[in-house]
């Protein structure tokens, strides 16, 4: 969520793992929002933050300085009480940290060129991936324990991911390129749709403007799979026919072009064909955080005709949220 030299209000956003609360941080404080009442509930005025990811709704946050003073420094990852005020556990590392992504087992830190993984309870260090330099911090992390994959970028030049199974620890498929549009823009956020098994989704966020969805597995389930696998869902018969524009769509202008936003996918939801036992529609929650100072909340569906719609169902300024009820300190 990391943007350091932000010309806009928000210096960064992140929701939490069920997506139900999400975290912003300007140059005077971080807040905690809940996501479907937009309510403050918790604020934190002690410095500029470019990092605060939370653990589900609970009292543990991982907070990253943006560095304007020794002990907000970048470099150095605290895990954080919101109940007592007072910071549990410290790391410290040789550059700055980019993205921080957890869940109630594992722990995920991106550097430039390396991101590790730690058990989250003891925070020792169970494997290192060699990146290519990843200056944003990109990741996608999908943290459902029995499908917690982690995405992160596999060239500087092409929009190829490399999939890691955190949980196993081992790398889940080399490569795999996502063709977003014609011209050269630049990613800002990528989010792994909510799942107990896999993904069916990927959605990004692009200097465009535009919100990208990259749908994983529904128009697979019109065909006959190669694979039960991950990499067979998403490639199922050639790479062209992965990099086939059927399986992207668009928003375009969510927010103008230039302005940094990041998007999660909330919630899915399948409508099966009682005739033919296929996925007759898929309907997603898609939210996004501008960092103009805006929320917004999409309904996405798409049809076994692979058309797609979008709805506005949503939006407020994130500036103006009530501070009424809310933990402050």
């Amino acid at each position: 969520m990391a943007n350091h030299s932000s010309a806009y209000p928000i210096i960064g956003a992140s929701f939490n793992q069920d997506n139900s609360g999400f975290a912003i941080s300007t140059k005077d404080c971080f807040k905690i929002i809940d996501s479907n009442t937009g309510r403050l509930c918790y604020e934190r005025a002690v410095g500029t933050f470019i990092i605060v990811e939370m653990l589900y709704s609970s009292s543990l946050l991982a907070i990253v300085g943006a560095g304007e003073q020794p002990s907000l420094s970048p470099r150095r990852l605290c895990l954080f009480n919101t109940t007592t005020g007072a910071p549990l556990r410290e790391m410290t590392f040789l550059t700055s940290i980019l993205s921080v992504r957890l869940n109630r087992k594992r722990l995920v830190v991106v550097l430039l060129e390396k991101t590790y993984i730690y058990d989250t309870n003891s925070l020792s260090m169970l494997d290192t991936i060699d990146t290519v330099s990843n200056s944003k911090g990109l990741c996608a992390f999908s943290p459902s324990l029995d499908g917690c994959f982690l995405a992160l970028p596999a060239s500087t030049t092409k929009g190829a991911v490399l999939v890691y199974n955190v949980m196993e620890l081992q790398l889940h498929c080399e490569s795999y390129s996502f063709r977003r549009g014609s011209y050269p823009s630049t990613i800002f956020s990528l989010s792994f749709s909510p799942s107990l098994q896999l993904p069916d989704i990927l959605a990004a966020t692009s200097s465009s403007g535009s919100v990208h969805i990259f749908s994983l597995g529904f128009e697979t389930n019109q065909r006959s799979k190669k694979s039960g696998s991950f990499l067979g869902s998403i490639l199922p018969d050639s790479v062209n026919d992965a990099l086939d524009p059927a399986h992207h769509h668009v928003l375009h202008n969510a927010v103008s072009a230039g302005v940094r936003s990041y998007a999660v996918v909330r919630k899915v939801d399948k409508v099966v064909d009682s005739s033919s036992s296929e996925i007759a529609l898929c309907r997603a929650v898609i939210s996004l955080i501008a960092y103009n100072g805006y929320f917004q909340e999409y309904t996405f569906t798409l049809n076994s005709q692979n058309e797609s719609t979008w709805s506005l169902e949503r939006e407020f300024n994130l500036l103006g949220v009530s501070s009424g009820n809310a933990e402050t300190s």
